[in-house]
């Protein structure tokens, strides 16, 4: 099978066979589900299309610390394992959103998005939201 494929496009394939194996043993259902997000890049895209779709520039400016190259794979990533995909807009631009099994993913997000919040600010770290309200 993995003749088929370019060399190029092996590893994602590989990963996504992986995450569709059946009867996989796992010890508990968050290492399952930390598997499937696949680091912190996968989450911090997904909180933020959770909010509204957006177009791939919006989402480069919402998260400056990802490169292009990595946030084109994330994208990718998630499209190709089913909780996101890209929608053509009345203005003819592409916006990415979550399909339904991302939109399982939302009171998750939402959750991890509280802790940080309040936990974050306890700690004395400042968030990007927090920078552009005081601009």
């Amino acid at each position: 099978m993995a003749g088929q494929f370019p060399l190029s496009s092996r590893p994602r394939l590989a990963y996504h066979l992986h995450m569709t194996q059946r009867g996989r043993l796992y010890g508990c259902p968050v290492e399952f589900a930390l598997d499937a997000l696949g680091g912190k890049w996968k989450t911090v895209i997904l909180a933020r299309i959770k909010e509204r779709p957006l177009r791939y520039s919006e989402l480069r400016r919402t998260i400056p610390s990802l490169s292009d190259k990595m946030l084109t794979q994330r994208l990718g990533d998630l499209v190709e394992i089913g909780f996101v995909r890209l929608e053509a807009s009345p203005d003819g631009k592409g916006r990415y959103t979550l399909t339904e099994r991302g939109h399982d993913l939302a009171a998750a997000l939402q959750a991890l998005y509280d802790w940080g919040s309040v936990h974050g600010r306890a700690e004395g770290v400042r968030f990007r939201t927090d920078v552009e309200a005081a601009a």
